[in-house]
């Protein structure tokens, strides 16, 4: 266990400029845990104790409505962070977070990765970054929200994903995913049966191909 999370924090993104004794010292502050699929990782109203990093699987970051609906806000892969809300001053967690298939989590302290922030300038550095690009992503959904119908934010969507995870495979993008048409509708603020008539639609057009695992978009412009 202690040999795979010194290789994970030496091969990780996130650490990629520390020195090898500082990844060395950090190897005995962190742990590895596997979740099986729709396990919670935590829940609100938690104090934001720890921070998480993606080793292996998906996890899905989400809230829930005052009907007690959950909203998906964000889908995290492998070698992203979350759970970093007490950077931001929050003494208790507003979100959930939820394995979407089975996943292996580095684990860190949150008093281990204050203290690494502190001693590092260009981490600190990264985090902002991070923090950064989930509010310019939450403020585009939500302008989303506001000023497109439902068939936009699901075409919307659907580049976005392609942009971030699609492979090119000649002048298609294809896009390998483990999202139920359930997920895709909480994560575009519409129904299951909005996102199947919308895809059915787009396929019948031929400007996708999909199954339950990929996504074929043959022209990336001709869906915008």
């Amino acid at each position: 266990m202690e040999k795979n999370a010194l290789w994970y924090l030496q091969n990780f993104d996130f650490f990629k400029d520390l020195t090898d004794e500082t990844i060395k010292e950090l190897k005995d502050k962190t742990t590895l845990k596997d979740y099986k699929k729709n396990d919670f990782i935590y829940f609100p109203q938690e104090q934001p104790n720890q921070i998480f990093f993606v080793k292996r699987g998906k996890v899905k970051i989400g809230s829930y409505s005052d009907n007690g609906k959950d909203i998906i806000k964000t889908i995290l892969d492998h070698g992203e962070v979350f759970g970093e809300q007490f950077i931001l001053g929050e003494e208790v967690r507003n979100d959930f977070a939820q394995a979407m298939e089975d996943c292996c989590l580095l684990i860190m302290e949150r008093g281990d990765f204050e203290k690494l922030l502190n001693n590092n300038n260009f981490l600190s550095l990264r985090v902002t970054q991070i923090l950064g690009e989930r509010l310019r992503k939450l403020e585009k959904k939500f302008e989303s929200l506001i000023f497109k119908d439902a068939r936009s934010r699901i075409v919307d969507f659907i580049i976005e994903l392609a942009e971030e995870t699609g492979k090119q495979v000649g002048y298609e993008t294809l896009i390998m995913h483990s999202l139920t048409h359930h997920d895709i509708a909480r994560l575009t603020a519409t129904s299951r049966q909005t996102v199947t008539t919308v895809l059915n639609d787009l396929r019948e057009k031929n400007l996708i191909y999909f199954d339950r695992r990929r996504i074929l978009v043959r022209d990336l412009e001709k869906l915008a």
